[in-house]
């Protein structure tokens, strides 16, 4: 079984893998201005639980060269649709760890898989579930909790989320 990355070993280990994960990235400007007008973000009071990070309330997590998911926590009503939105030229994926979502929530990885073990064996054999430049990928939330992904393969670099369904 794989094992869970916590933020500590992220950050022992990020300062190496972050530097060899820049290393072939281009220039650019960091961006493109356009914020699209999709989304309308809140950040909220409350903590997720003591690793001090914000929620924001948004159905919209870009998927960056960063190799983050932005914004990282978010809280959305139940029944909402939630987007990734890969916004730079490495491609991603969104995968639910499957044991850290609501027991009774239905599993969600990008390519459309029925279990974790099934979205990392067809990214490892093809890459499937990858979304790449521009491209999207969608679940609607309806079991109440807060769910835990990860891109596959950008975890070890802390490239992981959280969604909480109030």
């Amino acid at each position: 079984m794989r094992e869970h990355y916590t933020r500590r070993r992220f950050l022992a280990s990020s300062g190496v893998v972050g530097v060899a994960a820049l290393a072939g990235c281009t220039g650019g400007d960091g961006g493109d201005g356009d914020d699209g007008g999709e989304e309308t973000t809140e950040a909220t009071t409350e903590e997720d639980g003591g690793d001090g990070e914000d929620w924001v309330e948004t159905d919209y997590v870009e998927m960056t060269d960063d190799l983050v998911f932005d914004p990282a926590n978010i809280e959305v009503e139940s029944g909402t649709t939630v987007t990734w939105e890969t916004t730079g030229a490495v491609g991603h994926t969104v995968t639910a760890y499957e044991d850290n979502i609501p027991d009774d929530a239905e599993y969600f990885a990008s390519g459309g898989f029925d279990s974790e073990q099934a979205a990392v064996d067809g990214y490892n054999d093809g890459q499937e579930g990858n979304v790449p430049q521009g491209e999207t990928f969608e679940h609607t939330f309806e079991t109440t909790g807060t769910y835990e992904y990860y891109c596959i393969p950008h975890e070890m670099n802390g490239m992981v989320g959280q969604v909480r369904v109030v």
